[in-house]
């Protein structure tokens, strides 16, 4: 049995003309680390305040360990919960800010000042006891915030966008920071974001919200490998994508393998087709490859894959590890524009074609088995 079970849930907020989290039916696994992850108003956090019980559904069932929680009060959840603000009491010092949910609880002041000391440990910040919030930095506050949450050993820890505060490094390192006390502890995580890069390197499995439902639940090697739709291929990594129509589709009975679509221009191009995506022999469908996956070179003779599509370079940026390319795809447009796509192509340093600037040719190659359509 999950640890959590979400059944048909439902909230609608008066006044909207939609729900907010619609016909949601999710289990969480004891000991898994979970990532809602989704665009502002797509569902993510009120699921997570329905959850902590902040909020009431207004249809449907919340379950811990079969139980059914939506009628009690949040402190009696035994949840702990990081917000996006920290929280911290600013007249309490760390040590009584941690100390606090063992405070409400009428622990003895013994086994409190152990188990404080114990969290506190954990985040690394047992030297800071004595200091007020103000006297600590956006990291050390969040540390705090997650000692807070983690000090009553709560079966389940929930945490609402807690680095979105943070710069790029800190925010990072406050990542690896997390992924390590959900490895030592075993403890169920929850854990809200908008940060594509944070949930794959955070989570066991994500759920991609949009417009209060689930598009796809799946480890993030299988988001971003095998997408169920343009939403999520679109949300999570960098995807370029192609108008085209199905030219020749899987035998009857064949689960995968690879087929063939038609460009606007009439140029055919092979790919991987799933028929759980493709499921007419013919008609409209897009064509799919990452950016990592795109060779370049100023011919199609220079290519080693059998697919290529003619392209004009439009920028040429260098980013460090790799450089970025921007091109115009020749003679076609997608659906609903008069302009063709730009695509996107991400080429490691070593691996440049010599000589390359802004208004020239070029030919982009990938593999069959490197793009998909849906």
């Amino acid at each position: 049995m999950a640890l959590i079970e979400f059944e048909h849930v439902f909230k609608h907020y008066p006044g909207s003309p939609s729900a907010a989290v619609d016909d949601l039916n999710l289990h969480i696994q004891a000991g898994e680390f979970l990532t809602l992850l989704g665009p502002s108003g797509s569902g993510k956090t009120t699921t997570l305040m329905l959850l902590a019980g902040f909020e009431a559904p207004s249809a449907g069932a919340i379950r811990l360990d079969g139980a059914s929680i939506e009628s009690l009060p949040p402190h009696q959840r035994n949840m702990g919960v990081v917000f996006q603000s920290y929280s911290l009491f600013p007249h309490m010092t760390v040590a009584e800010n941690v100390a606090f949910p063992l405070s409400v609880r009428k622990v003895a002041a013994n086994v409190i000042a152990e188990k404080v000391n114990a969290a506190l440990t954990k985040v690394h910040l047992e030297n800071l006891t004595h200091r007020k919030p103000h006297q600590l930095s956006g990291g050390q506050q969040q540390r705090v915030a997650l000692a807070r949450a983690l000090v009553f050993e709560p079966r389940l820890v929930l945490m609402d966008e807690p680095l979105s505060a943070l710069d790029k490094k800190l925010r990072e390192e406050m990542q690896l920071e997390i992924r390590r006390l959900h490895r030592e502890l075993g403890v169920t995580m929850v854990f809200v974001t908008h940060d594509q890069s944070e949930a794959m390197t955070l989570s066991d499995r994500v759920a991609v919200f949009n417009q209060g439902r689930i598009e796809q639940l799946a480890s993030p090697k299988d988001l971003y490998d095998a997408p169920a739709n343009p939403f999520v291929a679109n949300f999570l990594g960098d995807n370029n994508m192609l108008d085209c129509t199905l030219d020749k589709a899987l035998p009857d009975g064949a689960t995968s393998g690879t087929g063939c679509v038609r460009t606007a221009t009439g140029q055919t191009v092979q790919s991987r087709i799933c028929t759980t995506r493709i499921l007419k022999k013919s008609g409209a469908v897009k064509l799919c490859v990452r950016p990592e996956f795109l060779q370049v070179a100023s011919d199609s003779a220079a290519l080693a894959t059998p697919n290529c599509l003619k392209a004009t370079l439009l920028d040429l940026i260098h980013q460090g590890d790799h450089w970025r390319l921007v091109a115009r795809l020749d003679g076609v447009a997608q659906s609903g524009s008069t302009e063709a796509p730009q695509w996107f192509a991400k080429i490691s340093p070593g691996a440049l074609p010599a000589g390359l600037v802004v208004g020239q040719d070029l030919c982009l190659g990938f593999r069959p088995e490197d793009a998909w359509v849906f």
